[in-house]
């Protein structure tokens, strides 16, 4: 009888460890690059970081609760791998850093600081460099500072259905005196079928400031993306409409081609973007892309992006890449060519080095 009560009790403990099993992992991107600059007021040529795709460190884990609930975290932070500094000094996970409960049947809800859906569907959805190299859609596209990602944000993302998937976003704002100032909501309703892929996405930030009393306007932006794999060719489409306050921040605002008055954001835009990606042999991968930004505003700046790039796997994680894009601004625009990581300085920009996965 005792024998029996020992075995029963090792028993009920496996089962209980078994069904508390958490799985944690260990991840990241070591990516570094040779880039040379031209067009700004200095020429620049440099060893950068995160050319291709940001150089980061991440954790993260999922536990099974059971009936197909699982709690997941990830914790990423960012680095430097030029320097090993982290990109954002002070900061630990400054990346992503949230938790949350996943059901296999109701969806995914996560809380902290996460990307943006707009972001989200400009990276995956819309832009043929991923947001990495010379080439990056964010050298045009309206995703710079909190439209990339923002904290303190909710979101709710649903299982996909029959290839359709939403996702909803809602950044507390966090302002004593003012619930509606800082506060960022968005989304996007998207469908994935074989080789289609489209997606509809909306941001809005209210950019309000209440510790100084100072009242702005909301800055909203809506994109409508699509690529569709030809086989032989993957081909990209995206438009984008900003509007508003913050709603297609400058990527540098350092003056960087030296006018003699700096030229501020648009707050009334349009992005158009074509482009494609084709498989060259078994390992290689070309990428192009033409962007045109429509400033809507008086004064007119416009600006009009082609880039073109390579990259080639050398291995499963390992891979080289080149890439090169021109920016021709208009009527003193002064729109960068950056990469993933940067801004950039200059109207040009060329790019060669190696990202490792792990």
């Amino acid at each position: 009888m005792k024998k029996s009560l020992i075995a029963l009790a090792v028993l009920s403990a496996t089962s209980a460890a078994a069904f508390a099993q958490s799985n944690v992992t260990i991840y990241g991107i070591v990516d570094a690059g040779l880039v040379s600059e031209r067009g700004g007021v200095a020429n620049t040529t440099k060893v950068s970081s995160g050319v291709g795709a940001a150089s980061r460190l991440g954790f993260k884990g999922t536990e099974d609760l059971g009936g197909g609930l699982s709690a997941v975290f990830v914790l990423e932070s960012g680095i430097k791998a030029d320097t090993g500094e982290s990109d954002v000094a002070g900061s630990i996970a400054n990346r992503q850093s949230y938790v949350g409960l996943k059901s296999t049947t109701a969806g995914t809800l996560t809380l902290g600081r996460q990307y943006t859906p707009y972001y989200e569907s400009v990276r995956d959805v819309a832009d043929p460099f991923a947001m990495g190299y010379a080439g990056t859609a964010k050298n045009l596209f309206g995703v710079a500072g909190n439209n990339t990602r923002n904290s303190n944000a909710i979101v709710y993302q649903t299982p996909v259905v029959e290839g359709f998937v939403g996702e909803v976003s809602y950044s507390v704002g966090e302002q004593a005196g003012d619930a509606s100032a800082q506060r960022q909501i968005g989304g996007y309703v998207g469908y994935a079928n074989g080789p289609l892929n489209v997606r509809v996405a909306y941001n809005a930030r209210n950019n309000d400031l209440p510790a100084s009393k100072l009242s702005t306007d909301v800055g909203h932006n809506t994109l409508i993306a699509a690529n569709y794999d030809f086989a032989v060719v993957k081909a990209y489409a995206a438009f984008s409409k900003d509007k508003g306050t913050n709603s297609s921040a400058l990527g540098n605002t350092s003056n960087p081609f030296g006018y003699t008055v700096a030229p501020v954001a648009s707050k009334d835009s349009t992005v158009a973007l074509i482009g494609l990606t084709a498989p060259v042999g078994p390992a290689g991968t070309v990428m192009a892309s033409y962007t045109r930004k429509n400033d809507k505003e008086v004064a007119n700046h416009d600006a009009d992006q082609w880039a073109v790039g390579y990259s080639y796997a050398l291995s499963k994680r390992t891979s080289t890449y080149v890439s090169y894009a021109k920016i021709h601004n208009k009527n003193g625009a002064s729109y960068t060519v950056g990469n993933n990581a940067e801004a950039g300085t200059g109207d040009k920009a060329f790019n060669v080095g190696v990202r490792h996965s792990f």
